[in-house]
């Protein structure tokens, strides 16, 4: 008997296209398995209903020899910042809390219009703002992987797209949708052992999804190998003009694109990635990477990027007064949680209202956000962190004229333990530090899993290439995939 369990995206669209099996078979099996694994907490909502219906269509459609979608049969999780209609959404916010869009997202319904089903609502950082699941109103999101000394410590499984990254590495799902503001969708699939890209900004419709940043906010798939990321791409990209900042053009196809030389390309190595007292686990796999990429053909280079360390900071400024402007209207008002006190007036109701609908880090945010878009700091800092943006951009720029693509770690480390970061934001902060020049910069980047830690726990690779070059993106991924001979899996002890 198959175990569907173990079949990426190809497998299943490929087998259920054949007829090897059919697609009711696959979400019955993938159903089963996210109901047996609630000690992750990956969802918030289960939705088997949905993915049968979806198999059944698919199984119609084939029945009656029409033409199946791009991801027909593959039952898949929906990270819970993508609008579902009829199908509660919250962001894994209090706020948002038993709120059921009427309507549904552009990536969602594209998704479903190429055949996929839904598992479920993944759990997240609370309005995707954390770096290791912790920030969730439903609850910590526990990685299925375990360091290999023994220790049974709950590992984080990366942040905000954490509910995605731990369903796909525990085998619940074959692939999943993530968001990446400053490196959401990489750094949990770095930590997870697995693949996601962010494509460039405005490929993937922003319409539906729930806002953090929103010059930034860039949706994407995450999966168990480059080629399924790059048919859930195809799948999911696409004009909307019901997104101003969508980019109309075609969509590629990446997945027909694929292709493993590098013959010609020029990969960049940035100097500023090399850190002071960088792990060394992180060094060694950086430097595998770097022979497996010349192996494929490719020809390395040394570029500078000068404005690097500038990044995170003027990250910290941008995304938080963009979130503080986009949540001014979760206010008791329209939708959501309403907290109303006795004899309460409007005001008292808007405070009421966010103090308890919203957690500690989206009010960290907000607050920081606040704080510099007000008239006495708004130079100071905004307009200062807006510089710096575009310095960082022209960094970019001014590098490919010597490389094609850029390699560098995803994370600065693999997995911690939940709790071990609470303590001190700005730790947990440090943990983008490799993934949000590319965000602020609009750029599409990629990790890949490029080994395992002295603890035994996986770590990512990261690609970053120029604006609308996903395919050699994805085709360096393919070639360091290939190369580094990654099968580690989480053990199954939930």
């Amino acid at each position: 008997m198959t175990d569907f369990s173990r079949l990426g995206v190809v497998a299943i669209r490929d087998g259920v296209a054949k007829g090897d099996f059919k697609a009711v078979e696959v979400a019955e099996a993938l159903n089963a398995r996210v109901s047996a694994a609630k000690a992750l907490n990956a969802f918030i909502v289960e939705t088997p209903e949905k993915a049968i219906e979806a198999a059944q269509a698919v199984d119609a459609d084939r029945a009656a020899g029409k033409p199946l979608g791009k991801m027909a049969g593959v039952p898949i999780g929906m990270k819970d910042l993508f609008c579902t209609e009829g199908v509660q959404t919250t962001a894994a916010s209090h706020i948002l809390e038993g709120f059921v869009p009427t309507y549904e997202s552009t990536v969602s319904a594209n998704l479903w219009k190429a055949g996929a089903g839904m598992l479920g609502k993944l759990n997240l950082d609370q309005f995707a703002m954390g770096s290791s699941n912790e920030t969730s109103y439903f609850g910590n999101v526990i990685s299925p992987w375990r360091r290999n000394d023994g220790s049974t410590a709950a590992l984080a499984p990366g942040g905000s797209s954490g509910g995605s990254s731990s369903a796909i590495a525990a085998r619940l799902c074959p692939a999943a949708t993530g968001t990446d503001t400053g490196g959401s969708i990489r750094q949990p699939a770095a930590f997870v052992g697995i693949s996601g890209i962010k494509p460039t900004y405005g490929r993937c419709s922003r319409w539906g999804v729930v806002a953090f940043a929103s010059s930034l906010d860039q949706a994407g798939p995450m999966a168990r190998d480059v080629r399924d990321c790059a048919i859930m791409l195809e799948a999911m990209a696409g004009f909307d003009p019901k997104d101003s900042t969508s980019l109309d053009l075609p969509v590629p196809a990446w997945e027909a694109g694929l292709n493993s030389d590098l013959k010609g390309k020029r990969i960049g190595i940035p100097k500023e990635y090399r850190l002071d007292g960088i792990d060394e686990d992180i060094a060694k796999m950086w430097d595998n990477g770097i022979s497996w990429l010349k192996d494929a053909g490719a020809e390395i280079v040394d570029i500078s990027l000068p404005h690097t360390q500038y990044a995170l900071p003027a990250y910290y400024i941008i995304a938080p007064a963009e979130a503080s402007s986009n949540l001014a209207r979760y206010d008791g008002v329209r939708f959501g949680l309403r907290d109303l006190p006795e004899g309460a007036g409007l005001q008292d109701m808007y405070a009421a209202t966010r103090a308890a609908g919203f957690g500690e880090e989206v009010r960290r945010r907000i607050m920081i956000g606040t704080y510099v878009l007000s008239a006495g700091f708004y130079d100071a800092y905004y307009t200062q962190a807006q510089k710096v943006r575009a310095l960082i951009a022209r960094d970019f720029e001014n590098a490919w004229a010597s490389c094609d693509l850029i390699l560098a770690p995803t994370a600065p480390s693999a997995a911690f333990g939940l709790g071990e970061k609470n303590a001190d934001p700005l730790s947990m902060y440090l943990n983008d530090v490799f993934a949000v020049p590319a965000s602020l910069a609009g750029l599409p980047a990629m990790s890949v899993p490029g080994g395992l830690s002295k603890d035994g726990l996986p770590l990512g690779l990261q690609i970053i290439g120029k604006a609308l070059d996903e395919q050699s993106v994805l085709n360096a991924g393919l070639a360091i995939e290939q190369r580094s001979g990654f099968t580690a899996e989480a053990g199954e002890w939930w």
